[in-house]
């Protein structure tokens, strides 16, 4: 018996051994294992941007550029994994090996975001920022490794455990895969931005993204371990060999061949890849140029990817300054991706046996690649409806000083009406205990401000780029203090409050979040961020006291000024001075989920029509090909992202986002015309020419052998025939 023979016994034979209803029990291992995985990594992938812009303090455009870098790195990595499953280790020891170098990298992220490790002066803040961006870097790249290694072996994987009746079963299994994957992306989402929300820490407490880190770790180690525990049940076929290493093999030689033929002595050739002839077989040379044909078509997809994976980065930055109050649920920033899992399960289905059925009946022929074409359209939408909620929002926006300008907000301490004449015979007037509502914005390093009665001039220096406020005390004569307000909007959608002391006294002010400590006569406290909500501040000064109760939004920066005037007692937020520096985010990010539903109809037309329209264009044995092509366009689009970004450089967001969207529609011209020209074929169909041919030729050589046998069986009776005459003649003589 061959060995090709004990091959397709064993094949035939797999799966027989334990079965539960029909399945394999190994499968059962391989789905909890895409489910923990898939959880890990879309939960991890969730707070990526902000633990970069929050945590390690990068800014917009390099927590995005990092970002993008590493989804880009998580969709080119497969390939390897491909090659190194096919040709050396085989698809159980990639998972394997790959998944220990994925939990590795998912601990390392992990630890980088334990702010206490590094924070000698216990503040808050990591004193060696290096330390914990080079660990995130490292964990990043083992991840991108990990995750992108083992993506095209667990479903080839799982597909192998299946004997050749099980067909019924093995689509089954298909179908709760990908649920698995689609239902861990959805609860990830969920769960990782509350866990991120937390607050936790040995000696300081801060936003616990360690945490948002830890349990998706976690869930690769189970991950890991629940697929190690079917070891014994797996069937494990040998490494076969790479199709894509004999692509590249057959192309490179085509190059070569035809650059060594290219002067015109040599006839010209009806393809490039006929070149190839010499030395490979006419039937791979013809599969290939049905996928280049089709690999041809997805030159213009990158462009797609490049708007579709933003929605984890500058979108969720987006929604960072927006209002996320929907009543009794507050929203997360990070947890409006959440709209995109829920959206694709219920639009499949939708489109499947509603949307595309009601176009046929209509008599429009919508083919796969008018469907992609929609597809990439409707994506250039959400754009621009994301375009027109930033223009939205930058209305809401406080306008901060440049590096040469400086503003300045007045606040009077006393309880008596100011009038305080400013530079250019700018004339204010400042009731008792109040502040002027908007900044004035000064471009001189110092300026002269005069209170008219009693008359009396003060020649304030001011900083360049900075906001401050300058408190004028009930006596004038007295000095004017002049305090540092924020020139930000709070990170996370946090409040930054603190409290003036108008008393001559101390006054102490906490709540249950923070402590403000004392504040002296006539100074202020500093800044102390809270969270949305509802917060009660507890006021003390010697035996006495009361509470303060306020509720806070999104994003907003207030001082609350305690006057000369303040009386102890039930009432005594009434007379509390609120002072309100930058307003809170007033844009809701209910308005996001109309290009939510926009880019998933369009991934929905775009993603799951292109790979059923390219295996129907590709041969059988031609489909990791095409897979390793189509994950190169996501790579390459969220480069594009880096290039476009680094390239334009413009100021404003909403711009940026109508240049993708402009890009978009440009690029989804082009490939209109291209799909327009295509010409659909049947793979089939071609292959069975070649194999009608073949066994064409094969006959015809076989009748050829057939008839030099005769020839030569002919030769040897009439060379027999000379030699026994010869014998007789000799005898005779």
């Amino acid at each position: 018996m061959t060995d090709k023979e004990d091959l397709k016994k064993e094949k035939k034979g797999k799966g027989k051994s334990k079965v539960v209803c029909g399945y394999p029990i190994s499968i059962f291992f391989i789905v909890v294992n895409e489910f923990c995985e898939r959880f890990s990594y879309y939960g991890m992938r969730a707070v990526l941007v902000l633990y970069f812009k929050y945590f390690l303090q990068w800014d917009d455009d390099l927590a995005t550029s990092i970002y993008h870098t590493f989804v880009a790195l998580c969709y080119l990595t497969p390939i390897l994994g491909a090659i190194v499953a096919d040709s050396w280790l085989g698809k159980f020891k990639t998972i394997i090996y790959l998944s220990v170098v994925y939990a590795i990298g998912q601990v390392a992220l992990a630890v980088s975001a334990i702010h206490d490790i590094t924070d000698s002066d216990r503040d808050g803040t990591p004193n060696n920022m290096t330390f914990h961006v080079v660990l995130s870097m490292v964990g990043l790249f083992l991840i991108a490794l990990g995750t992108g290694g083992i993506k095209p072996c667990v479903s080839a994987f799982g597909g192998d455990q299946f004997a050749d009746h099980q067909e019924r079963q093995r689509r089954t299994f298909f179908s709760v895969f990908y649920l698995c994957i689609n239902g861990g992306s959805l609860l990830s989402t969920i769960i990782t931005p509350i866990l991120r929300g937390q607050t936790c820490g040995i000696h300081t407490q801060q936003k616990c993204y360690a945490l948002a880190f830890g349990v998706p770790a976690a869930l690769m180690v189970v991950s890991l371990v629940v697929f190690i525990m079917g070891s014994g049940m797996y069937y494990k076929a040998k490494p076969e060999g790479n199709i894509m290493m004999s692509v590249c093999k057959c192309i490179g030689f085509a190059i070569k061949n035809r650059y060594r033929h290219r002067s015109k002595a040599h006839p010209k050739r009806e393809h490039w890849m006929d070149w190839a002839e010499e030395k490979y077989d006419k039937l791979l040379i013809a599969q290939i140029k049905m996928v280049l044909k089709v690999l041809f078509l997805y030159i213009p997809l990158p462009m797609f990817w490049t708007l579709f994976d933003q929605k984890g980065s500058r979108w969720t930055l987006q929604a960072t300054t927006m209002d996320g109050n929907f009543g009794q649920l507050v929203i997360q920033p990070d947890q409006m991706q959440t709209f995109n899992p829920i959206l694709i399960l219920t639009l499949v289905p939708v489109m499947e046996s509603v949307i595309y059925p009601l176009i046929k009946k209509c008599g429009f022929n919508f083919t796969p690649l008018k469907r992609m074409t929609v597809g990439m359209f409707l994506a250039a939408l959400a754009f621009v409806c994301a375009g027109v909620v930033q223009l939205q929002i930058d209305k809401t926006l406080p306008v901060f000083p440049s590096t040469s300008q400086s503003q300045l907000k007045l606040l009077n301490m006393g309880n008596k009406e100011l009038a305080v004449q400013l530079p250019d015979n700018v004339l204010e007037n400042l009731p008792p205990a109040q502040a002027n509502e908007e900044y004035f914005t000064f471009t001189e390093e110092e300026v002269s401000i005069s209170i008219v009665t009693p008359p009396l001039t003060k020649t304030i220096a001011l900083t360049k780029g900075l906001r401050q406020t300058l408190l004028i005390p009930s006596d004038i004569n007295q000095e004017w203090v002049l305090i540092d307000d924020l020139t930000s909007k709070p990170e996370e959608g946090n409040n930054a409050i603190r409290f003036v002391n108008g008393l001559a006294k101390d006054l102490n002010v906490s709540t249950s979040a923070e402590d403000f400590g004392i504040i002296e006569p006539f100074m202020s406290s500093n800044y102390s961020l809270l969270r949305n909500g509802q917060h009660t501040f507890s006021l003390m000064s010697g035996s006495q006291s009361c509470e303060y109760t306020r509720k806070f939004g999104f994003g907003s920066s207030y001082t609350f000024f305690i006057p000369s005037t303040f009386t102890f007692g039930p009432n005594c937020q009434e007379s509390i001075t609120e002072v309100e520096e930058i307003q809170p985010n007033t844009v809701h990010m209910a308005l996001q989920v109309p290009q939510y539903f926009l880019i998933t109809a369009g991934e929905v037309m775009f993603s799951v029509t292109g790979l059923e329209f390219s295996y129907s264009q590709a041969p059988s044995n031609m489909k990791a090909v095409l897979q390793a092509g189509w994950l190169l366009t996501v790579a390459v689009g969220n480069f594009i992202v880096l290039i476009v970004a680094e390239i334009a450089k413009l100021p404003k967001k909403w711009a940026e986002f109508f240049l993708f969207a402009s890009l978009l529609v440009a690029v989804c011209v082009i490939f209109s015309i291209m799909a327009y020209f295509y010409t659909y074929i049947d793979p089939t169909e071609i292959e069975a020419q070649f194999t009608e041919k073949k066994e064409e030729k094969d006959e015809e050589e076989e009748k050829d052998e057939m008839k030099k046998i005769e020839v030569q069986m002919m030769k040897r009776d009439s060379i027999k025939s000379n030699d026994s005459d010869d014998g007789f003649k000799q005898s005779k003589m």
